[in-house]
């Protein structure tokens, strides 16, 4: 999950006049929004840590445009609530197979 996060080089300035960089931050937004969508009832059960509903919801207004795309959201989003997920899921993540 981490090669969707915005370059630390990269300012919420280059965010909103970088329309390929907003394009990618959007998109990123969409796949975990989308991989939330498709975790078990009996994940969602064990986690209810993990803020679904909110990932969920944010997925929606991307993809479905409800109304104006609120750019310092989207931001928030990617530099802030993305990487403390990362934090919440990767003790929950087995290692993977050696060899």
């Amino acid at each position: 999950m981490r090669r969707y996060l915005p370059h630390p080089s990269k300012s919420f300035d280059d965010y909103t006049n970088d329309r390929l960089l907003r394009g990618a931050v959007e998109r990123h937004i969409k796949i975990i929004g989308e991989a939330a969508r498709n975790v078990s009832q009996t994940y969602r059960d064990a986690h209810p840590e993990i803020p679904r509903r909110k990932i969920i919801a944010q997925r929606h207004v991307l993809a479905h445009e409800y109304g104006e795309v609120k750019h310092e959201s989207i931001w928030r989003a990617a530099t802030i609530h993305t990487p403390e997920l990362i934090e919440q899921l990767e003790p929950l993540v087995p290692p993977p197979p050696a060899g």
